[in-house]
């Protein structure tokens, strides 16, 4: 059974701190790239950031670049979100999913999703 858990959401404070963790499972996970999304209420999800399964090559929405860092730990199946300098726009579910096809941003391109974890900023 294939799954993806993320965990590490939570409240924080505007200029606060949050690292996300996506365990994956049931699926070869170096053959697939990952991704993180987000989805803020009344708004389409979105990418975030995404690490490719062939170089390990990792892409970043230009609204978290330099404050977001996408890592992978291929032993534990397992990708990392380091979450910094966190805003009230950042206020969202974060999603990590997995697409065979490559690396890219559209939901669309992705086989498999967790079922997201609530990240609230206050300002």
């Amino acid at each position: 059974e294939v799954q993806l858990v993320e965990s590490g959401g939570g409240l924080v404070q505007a200029g606060g701190s949050l690292r996300l963790s996506c365990a994956a499972s049931g699926f070869t996970f170096d053959d697939y790239a990952i991704g993180w999304f987000r989805q803020a209420p009344g708004k389409e999800r979105e990418g975030v950031s995404c690490i490719s399964s062939s170089d390990g090559s990792v892409h970043y929405a230009d609204s978290v670049r330099g404050r977001f860092t996408m890592s992978s730990d291929n032993a534990k199946n397992t990708v990392y979100l380091q979450m910094n300098n966190l805003k009230p726009e950042d206020t969202a579910v974060y999603y990590c999913a997995a697409s065979f096809l490559g690396i890219g941003f559209q939901p669309d391109e992705y086989d498999y999703w967790g079922q997201g974890t609530q990240v609230t900023v206050s300002s």
